[in-house]
Order: structure tokens, then C-alpha cells, then sequence
């Protein structure tokens, strides 16, 4: 008869647990989810009876105010969901060989710790153990443990075999890349776009784009609009929509960064995280109006997002020169909402990141088709070039951050042109 033999543990082990995953590699460099799971080890462990809520996590845990409201609002089931992810990332490398697996079921916010359980088979003396397991003897039953470095060799032989699957596909899209722009043998591209984009090409790690999808309330059969706190707290909210010129700029860096060699990741902006920032380099597309995430990094302090306050164009977005030079206007505004969008301001900015060594690129206009357009003047290399040289020092150092305006020429919702306005070195 075969039975399943398991230890006993207590807090003091799960405890010492939940310290081993937080000091790994999988989660050291994600402040925020080490904090989420120390906070809900003591509350499954202290409370083990009292019910998880996201409100109480986002307001013990992340410090949002009394009126957080989880319907409008998927912080933390988005933290969640990425400690899972990181749990099993862990269990999956460094804790494989762990006597203690924790958990997060779906559905629910309070841990499990399981033993990992072993076999235990009828003691039979006649019988020698399998190579390399031991024989224990306890209560009439012989468990038998496999040793670590068994686990520790199918860890390396499933890890081996993905990075050999990884290399296969790395070379499969390199093939398809056209000769002369595929990085070889280490050696960089060259270039106006590749110069420009050094500084997000210099880095073992691909970028993530952030990209915006504001949230609404309504359906497209029956009215949107943006959703508005004050007044949609009780109303079902829709974050799964982004603009035709936020697609098409995806497109284009996607196209810009395979022609360098190298590939963006891509990622909505509600699931956007502040240790995104201080753990990456990021590509932002799209206005802050609607890519909420760019109000909590370090951002433009030139040119700079504003809703017009008084006059014919109250409530219109624009971008705000903050120190405007002889011949430049002090604000731009894209055509008027009546009439047929035809002249669009987009921003371009490099400016530093959270984290050490690490930049964010703003790209937005205060439209869609603004936005579209910035990002395809930075994936140009006749364009960029003459960014370029309105940068001090570029040519002969690394880019340094700056901050350009450029005004997008529109016909019949596609931009055909773009130029630039202004450019300031930060």
C-alpha cells in the first residue's frame, strides 16, 4: 500500500518561509509585492478565520484613501495576480527543493503553506532503495525522499530547454529581419535612430511600451464618455479601449525596434506599476489625459498637459509651453472639436527614470492622431536626425534627456506630416 507521508510545520517555519521567497531573486526587486505578501502571510496566519477584502489591502497595504473603491478600481487584484506569477517563477527555480510551497488560491487573499509531500511505501528489508533515494523506516513504512540534486537536475534540464527554445525563436526572427539592419557579433547598429534610441537598446532588458486606455462608462452602441470619479462610483467602468493612433504607434516602434535588432514589450496603461518604473526603461503613448500612470514618474517640465480653463476652448487639452522663447506661443491646441481635425502638438520627451540608470520616453499628442504622429516622427530616421541636432551634444555623447514639441499635419484622420516647433535640452 502506498501512502503519503508529510512533516509538521508551524508559524514559525511558514514564517521563515515567506523570508526566504522575499530575500530570492524573484522578488527582491519588487518592493510592493514584497510588501503584499508580508502582509498577507501575518493576516492568513494571525486571522486565519477573518475574510481578506481588497479594500483593507489597499488601504493597509498601499496606503489608498477611504474612498478606494475595488469595482472601479484592479490594483490589487493586479498585484495579486503578479505574485502568483512570481511565486511560481520562484518555486520554479530557486525554491524547487523548499519542503514548504506557498500559495495564493484564486478567488481568495489568504495564504496556504503545504508541505511538500513524499512517498511512503510498506517496509519490505528484502528490497534495497532505488539509487539515490534514502529508506527511512517510521511506523511500519519506509518513506522514501528523493534527493535534492534529483530536483535540482530536472530544474536545470527544464530551464536548459526553454533557453534553447528561446534561442530558436531569437534566431528564426533574426532571420527575418533584413540584412543590413540586424545587430551581428555585438557590434551596434548605426545611425540617427539607432543613436537615437541607444539609450533603450543599450540595456540587457527590452522595454516595456505603455500604452494608454482610459477608463469609460457606456457602451459604443449606446454613448461613452470618460469616466468621472465624482459622479460614476456605483457605475460599471471600461478600461479595455485605447485609439486608432495608439494601435498604429505600437506598430511603428515595434517595426523601428525590429529594424535595431531588438523587440518592445507592450503593456495597457491601468496595469502599469510603480516598480515598472524603477525596474525598466519605458515607452510611454499617449496624453496623460488618458495614460493616467504618467502623473506618478518623473515627466515633462517644459511642455506640459493642461485642460483650458476659460474661453471658447475651455476643457480642451492642451499643451502648455512653460517658457516660451521669442516667436513661440505660450500654448497649443489641437483643431477645434467642431471642425474637422486637420493640425495636432505632440510632445517627445527622453527624461530619467525611477531607477538607477533607467529612462522614460514620452510620446503623446493631445490626440489619438497626435500621438500617432510623435511616434512615428521618432521612428523615422530622416526625422530624428534633425531632432538630433537640436540636442547638445548629440553625435558625439549618448543622448542626453530633452523635451521636443512637434506639430502633426492630419488629413482625413492619417498624419502626413510632421515638423519641428521647439526643443529643450533638460
Amino acid at each position: 500500500m502506498v501512502v503519503t507521508h508529510t512533516f509538521a510545520a508551524g508559524p514559525d517555519q511558514f514564517f521563515q518561509q515567506i523570508d526566504n521567497i522575499i530575500k530570492s531573486h524573484s522578488l527582491r526587486s519588487s518592493e510592493s509585492l514584497c510588501r503584499l505578501l508580508q502582509y498577507l502571510a501575518k493576516q492568513s496566519l494571525d486571522h486565519p478565520d477573518a475574510p481578506l477584502k481588497e479594500y483593507q489591502i489597499a488601504t493597509e497595504v498601499y496606503g489608498r484613501p477611504a474612498d478606494f473603491d475595488p469595482h472601479t478600481d484592479s490594483t490589487i487584484r493586479v498585484q495579486a495576480g503578479r505574485l502568483r506569477v512570481k511565486l511560481s517563477e520562484y518555486y520554479a527555480s530557486e525554491g524547487a527543493a523548499d519542503p514548504i510551497v506557498v500559495k495564493i488560491p484564486k478567488g481568495s487573499y489568504h495564504l496556504t503553506f503545504e508541505a511538500r509531500s513524499v512517498e511512503a511505501r510498506p517496509v519490505d528489508p528484502g528490497v534495497q532503495p532505488r539509487n539515490g533515494t534514502e529508506r527511512e523506516a517510521r511506523g511500519g513504512v519506509v518513506v522514501e525522499v528523493v534527493p535534492a540534486s534529483w530536483r535540482t537536475a530536472v530544474v536545470l534540464l527544464v530551464a536548459g530547454l526553454i533557453v534553447s527554445l528561446i534561442a530558436l525563436g531569437t534566431t528564426l526572427r533574426n532571420r527575418r529581419l533584413p540584412e543590413s539592419t540586424t545587430v551581428k557579433s555585438g557590434i551596434p547598429a548605426t545611425g540617427p535612430l539607432a543613436d537615437f534610441w541607444r539609450p533603450f537598446t543599450a540595456s540587457a532588458e527590452d522595454p516595456w511600451v505603455i500604452y494608454s486606455n482610459a477608463a469609460f462608462v457606456g457602451r459604443p452602441e449606446t454613448g461613452m464618455r470618460y469616466y468621472n470619479s465624482r459622479q460614476d462610483s456605483k457605475v460599471a467602468v471600461y478600461d479595455h479601449y485605447t485609439g486608432v493612433g495608439e494601435v498604429l504607434a505600437i506598430h511603428a516602434l515595434d517595426e523601428a525596434f525590429g529594424a535595431l535588432g531588438r523587440k518592445i514589450l507592450v503593456k495597457r496603461g491601468s496595469l502599469f506599476t510603480l516598480d515598472d518604473v524603477r525596474n525598466n526603461n519605458l515607452i510611454f503613448v499617449g496624453s496623460p489625459s488618458e495614460n493616467l500612470s504618467l502623473l506618478d514618474i518623473p515627466n515633462m517640465q517644459e511642455f506640459v498637459f493642461q485642460r483650458v480653463a476659460l474661453g471658447d476652448r475651455k476643457g480642451d487639452l492642451a499643451i502648455v509651453n512653460k517658457h516660451p522663447k521669442p516667436g513661440e506661443a505660450s500654448s497649443y491646441l489641437a483643431s477645434p472639436s467642431g471642425a474637422a481635425l486637420t493640425e495636432d502638438y505632440s510632445v517627445i520627451g527622453l527624461v530619467p527614470g525611477m531607477g538607477s540608470g533607467r529612462y522614460v520616453m514620452i510620446l503623446a499628442g493631445t490626440t489619438t492622431f497626435g500621438t500617432q504622429g510623435g511616434v512615428e516622427f521618432a521612428c523615422r530616421p530622416e526625422t530624428v536626425e534633425k531632432l538630433l541636432h537640436e540636442i547638445p551634444g548629440s553625435g558625439t555623447e549618448p543622448i542626453r534627456p530633452f523635451e521636443a514639441l512637434v506639430r502633426v499635419k492630419i488629413a482625413r484622420g492619417v498624419p502626413v506630416a510632421a515638423e519641428l516647433v521647439s526643443v529643450r535640452p533638460r
